[in-house]
């Protein structure tokens, strides 16, 4: 019986931890979505509805060869709020400062 106590327990912890999800930006004020990116350095934020994206604080926080461009949300009081950046894999096209 204790075994299927702590099955049950675990089931449910994980579970839980599941149905957390993402920050979403548009529940958030311009300023308090900016200080979440800032604090997570990166992290995954809703957008609103089924829509995200990744942003970070600096390019600290992408994979070595790619570089960043400014991230803008929609929030609670803002409808294009600057929160960070987004890192991305720039093409042969792409020039400095084209993005």
């Amino acid at each position: 019986m204790r075994h299927a106590y702590t099955a049950l327990l675990l089931t449910c912890a994980a579970t839980a931890a599941s149905a957390q999800g993402r920050p979403d930006s548009t529940t958030m004020t311009c300023a308090q979505a900016r200080a979440t990116v800032l604090r997570a350095g990166g992290i995954v934020l809703g957008t609103g509805g089924p829509t995200y994206d990744r942003y970070v604080r600096d390019r600290n926080f992408c994979a070595p060869t790619e570089v960043t461009r400014a991230g803008f949300v929609p929030t609670r009081d803002a409808p294009r709020c600057f929160v960070g950046y987004t890192c991305f894999e720039p093409g042969v096209g792409d020039w400095f400062g084209d993005y």
